[in-house]
């Protein structure tokens, strides 16, 4: 056999690696948006990115493992939320926290992947384990450090209990009149409730 020939099967050539692997992922966003956690299977991800199951397995493992790679890209908007904690004074965080993630959330183009991962979350629990990893690894603690105050991580929970409750309400279960109401009358009623949490004794 010839070096071309004698490639194991599913394995692509290294300069054809980094393509694969995002073809693979954004397969996986698509359907995990779609179908949801329970519904998709490596199986229907190898398909949509055509390739072969063991591919999937080969670059991202488990299936609970590439929802988690595949969230973590969707989610990474909402990551830079501790940024928008720091810049500026801890009088005004409530207010810049919350502008923050709910201009996340009223961008369509990143709120149909939040979409999808709450959705994932709220009916399975492996999904929901997985979202509360990435939640309280990348996102709260690292609230919690810009904030430094006694029972940060506490405080950051509260806050974002606040935030991502109001979102539920707004964008999934859309519940009248709050997913109607301006968006700017909504941050002025959140905000000061999530300054509280994280700045008040």
């Amino acid at each position: 056999m010839t070096g071309t020939t004698a490639r194991r099967r599913g394995r692509p050539p290294r300069t054809e690696s980094a393509d694969t692997r995002d073809r693979i992922l954004t397969a996986a966003r698509e359907q995990f948006s779609e179908r949801g956690y329970d519904k998709t299977s490596v199986r229907g991800i190898a398909k949509a990115a055509d390739v072969d199951s063991a591919l999937v397995h080969h670059y991202f493992g488990t299936k609970e493992q590439i929802f988690e790679a595949a969230i973590a890209v969707a989610f990474a908007p909402a990551l830079d939320a501790p940024n928008a904690v720091a810049d500026g004074p801890l009088e005004g965080v409530g207010e810049r926290l919350t502008r923050f993630v709910f201009g996340v959330w009223d961008n369509p183009t990143t709120r149909a992947p939040l979409l999808a991962i709450l959705r994932s979350a709220v009916n399975n629990e492996t999904a929901a384990a997985v979202f509360r990893r990435l939640v309280a690894s990348q996102l709260l603690r690292r609230v919690a450090a810009q904030v430094d105050l006694p029972d940060a991580e506490l405080r950051a929970e509260l806050a974002a209990a606040q935030i991502v409750g109001t979102a539920m309400m707004r964008y999934v279960i859309k519940l009248e009149p709050l997913a109607s109401a301006d968006l700017e009358q909504i941050i002025t009623r959140v905000a000061p409730v999530v300054q509280r949490h994280l700045t008040e004794p």
